[in-house]
């Protein structure tokens, strides 16, 4: 991973080819002192003060260099070959030009300065390690969402086979409970899906014959068969698997502000070197002029660059995780400085994936107390997602129904002391009087549920799955920053236009596919730099895809964790914009830092080329610069806090009798 670390131009893949050890040690490592780079440098720094000490001693010189050789050499196996391999390849970076330094200064004779440049990178190259580790277990998650098994029915026979062996035109036969394992269209059957970690969407949807159906969707209670519509390496968990590969792949191909920096110095330096040392043994001592051309180099070694970035992020990175928010390294740390659109799912994000009932309406001659305690009658012999809100929003004791009976893709019935009672949606029962009340509150994005008893009308239901408290003030905290918001998510356009309204969100994007969604983020990055907050396993796609990813972690999946970026570990949505702040802040001192370092070097440079300054003095600065710049890197690590921002209203009460 040091690799990546100075000079970040490859691919991930390609990084890890070239150094698969240290990719262990990278989802390994849990502790700084378990990262070889720092081991290194540790090892380094020790030599180094040994040598040091030994020069107030009586004992032989040769004793110190030694020293110092050994911990050059240490300090410089983290960066030196994993820098030459690159610039066997035309790929230049700060480890490129840390490395002329150091040859510079050994052959200017000052081996102590060289194993002193070393040690500083092998530090920075260590904290970068230990800030950018990160595991790839979001993937192996995706694939496990697909059963190890499938029942197929082939020549009037069921059978049992791997999801590699389907083929379109099977029949599968997906049973209640069980996970369906690729795409299809039902067949024959009613029931409802779980598709949350597809679509996203929170409630179940129905399915009957004719309905496509997807890879990954959690059956309700019917049976059902399913004619397959695509094999086990093109299905829709297939496709996510394909997408999240190839943005962490572009995103690994991305260079880091140090590099981008020090891609067009390294060769600027290394000319401006090479006359110097031309022109002037045309016009002078030549054996004067190399070394004023080493002691350039040397000027031009951008240690502080190299050591300040490394410290700000850890610092950064650090204060951010005290704060609930954890940031894979500073690539992701730089990228989220930069944002200025952020595209939020709905389910599990600006909502808390808990639905609640927002509404009851009540026919003629009948109570909301009536039509709640009726409809938990039912619903306390049900597992049905929605049997909890209507549970939790009775407040009268309830006495369970006797002879449930579910009818799929309707509804329930049951008896409470002789009378039929049944609960199911508009069409199974008739909305009658209610009709008007029931289309209001489908146009409000809720599940309505008409109850009746006897026949007779009673009431009607809304359940919805609210906003977070706190989602509007995030908004338009947000929006306020100068940021541009939009929602991405998979469930159903009235639903997401409503919840939009309320948090005050214009850019709606509905009815997404993962891969749609995946899409739309790739348009809003040709724009702008864009981060995506997501929660499920169908924002995985869009979480690697933008410029930034991030996740709910608290109630994300860990598909979404392990994809993101960034992992938000709890439920309090105004982190988000706390977080960017905060990022946009170590950014800002990341580029002080970057610019104090080129300007160091654009003073020293020329001091060197006539002389003033000789490597002594030039050393001398760096180390007074270097002490400068990581002081003001630790300030990166002040712990943000929520303190201007307002408390976040309490979540509404439940509709209750």
């Amino acid at each position: 991973m040091s690799a990546a670390c100075c000079d970040d131009d490859e691919p991930d893949t390609n990084a890890a080819n070239e150094g698969d050890g240290e990719h262990e040690t990278e989802d390994e490592a849990g502790s700084w002192w378990q990262v070889r780079e720092l081991q290194a440098a540790a090892v380094s720094g020790v030599l180094l003060l040994a040598a040091f000490a030994l020069g107030f001693s009586t004992a032989p010189a040769w004793v110190a260099t030694v020293l110092n050789a050994a911990a050059l050499m240490v300090g410089a196996w983290t960066f030196v070959p994993a820098t030459l391999r690159r610039l066997v390849k035309g790929k230049i970076g700060v480890g490129t030009l840390m490395t002329i330094a150091a040859v510079g200064a050994v052959l200017l004779g000052e081996l102590g300065e060289a194993a002193m440049l070393a040690f500083l990178f092998s530090v920075s190259e260590g904290l970068e390690e230990y800030s950018v580790a990160r595991t790839r277990r979001g993937l192996r998650a995706l694939l496990n969402l697909v059963p190890a098994q499938a029942t197929v029915r082939r020549d009037d026979t069921e059978t049992t086979v791997a999801p590699d062996q389907l083929r379109p035109g099977d029949t599968l036969i997906l049973r209640p409970g069980e996970r369906l394992a690729t795409d299809g269209t039902v067949l024959s059957g009613r029931t409802a899906l779980d598709v949350s970690a597809i679509t996203g969407e929170s409630v179940p949807v129905e399915v009957e014959p004719a309905t496509a159906v997807f890879a990954g969707s959690i059956n309700g209670t019917g049976v059902l068969e399913v004619e397959v519509t695509a094999t086990a390496e093109d299905n829709s968990l297939a496709r996510i698997v394909r997408i999240v590969e190839a943005e962490q792949s572009r995103k690994g191909a991305s260079q880091r502000l140090a590099d981008r920096i020090a891609k067009p110095l390294v060769p600027g330096i290394m000319i401006a070197a090479v006359l110097i040392a031309g022109i002037g043994a045309l016009t002078g001592d030549p054996l004067t002029w190399i070394e004023r051309a080493l002691v350039v180099l040397v000027a031009a070694s951008p240690c502080a660059l190299a050591i300040s970035v490394p410290v700000t992020v850890v610092a950064a990175v650090g204060a951010a995780s005290k704060a609930g928010a954890l940031i894979k390294g500073g690539a992701a740390l730089e990228a989220l400085g930069k944002i200025r659109t952020v595209a939020l799912d709905k389910t599990g994000t600006l909502t808390r994936n808990r639905p609640a009932v927002v509404d009851v309406a009540a026919a003629q001659g009948a109570t909301e107390a009536e039509v709640l305690a009726l409809a938990a009658a039912l619903e306390s012999r049900s597992e049905h997602p929605l049997a909890q809100a209507i549970l939790e929003a009775n407040s009268a004791p309830v006495k369970p129904a006797e002879e449930v009976e579910a009818h799929t893709g309707a509804g329930l019935s049951g008896t409470v002391e002789g009378r039929t009672i049944r609960l199911g949606r508009p069409g199974w029962i008739d909305a009658g009087a209610l009709a008007e009340r029931v289309a209001t509150m489908q146009a409000s994005g809720a599940t309505a549920v008409l109850v009746e008893n006897d026949r007779r009308l009673v009431g009607a239901i809304a359940v919805r799955d609210e906003l977070r408290p706190e989602a509007a003030d995030v908004v338009a905290r947000l929006r306020a920053s100068g940021l541009r918001v939009a929602m991405l998510t998979g469930d159903n356009a009235r639903t997401a236009k409503a919840l939009a309204a309320e948090a005050g969100i214009e850019a709606v994007h509905a009815d997404l596919r993962p891969e749609d969604k995946a899409r739309l983020i790739a348009t809003e990055r040709d724009n702008a730099p864009t981060a995506m907050v997501g929660d499920g396993v169908n924002d995985a796609p869009a979480l690697a895809t933008a410029d930034v990813g991030i996740a709910m972690g608290a109630m994300g999946t860990d598909v979404a964790i392990e994809t993101a970026d960034v992992a938000l570990m709890g439920e309090d949505l105004r982190h988000l914009p706390q977080t960017l702040d905060h990022a946009r802040r170590a950014r800002s001192i990341m580029v002080q830092n970057i610019a104090l370092s080129l300007g160091l070097i654009a003073v020293l440079i020329p001091l060197s080329l006539v002389g003033a300054l000789g490597l002594a003095a030039v050393v001398a600065v760096h180390e007074l610069a270097e002490i400068v710049v990581i002081a003001n890197g630790v300030r990166a690590g002040t712990t943000p806090k929520l303190a201007d921002a307002q408390a976040a209203p309490q979540p509404a009460e439940a509709v209750r009798a």
